[in-house]
């Protein structure tokens, strides 16, 4: 599957919803695991604004890549953050869409609380 990397350097990314765990069947409540590593997985919500547009995208992260405290606002780097198209075709409907994932999403409001503190 094609998996694009988005390039982040320029964009304004905050917390729109904190971590969420990410669930693999709605009906039993088992949990997505990350097929090469075993990590539990978790979605973010972020808003993304870079060209003069704003969104919302919901972001996949292995649980071991979240870090720091992620509350509404708070201002993160989102580490080899990459799109991936997606489709499929259930009960006759064809759906489609971009898929988001990111090795991990980290706080900036830490580094820069730590480094008025010194």
């Amino acid at each position: 599957m094609r998996q694009i990397p988005v390039d982040t350097s320029t964009a304004t990314v905050m917390v729109a919803q904190s971590p969420q765990p990410k669930v693999k069947d709605r009906r039993t409540g088992e949990r997505a695991m990350d097929a090469e590593t075993g990590a539990a997985l978790s979605t973010v919500d972020v808003m993304f604004a870079a060209n003069g547009e704003v969104e919302i995208l919901s972001v996949t992260v292995p649980e071991t890549g979240i870090s720091g405290d992620l509350m509404m606002g708070t201002p993160v780097a989102l580490t080899g953050l990459i799109a991936r198209p997606w489709e499929n075709e259930f009960n006759g409907q064809k759906r489609h869409g971009i898929a988001f994932r990111a090795v991990a999403v980290t706080s900036l409001a830490a580094g820069a609380s730590s480094s008025k503190a010194a």
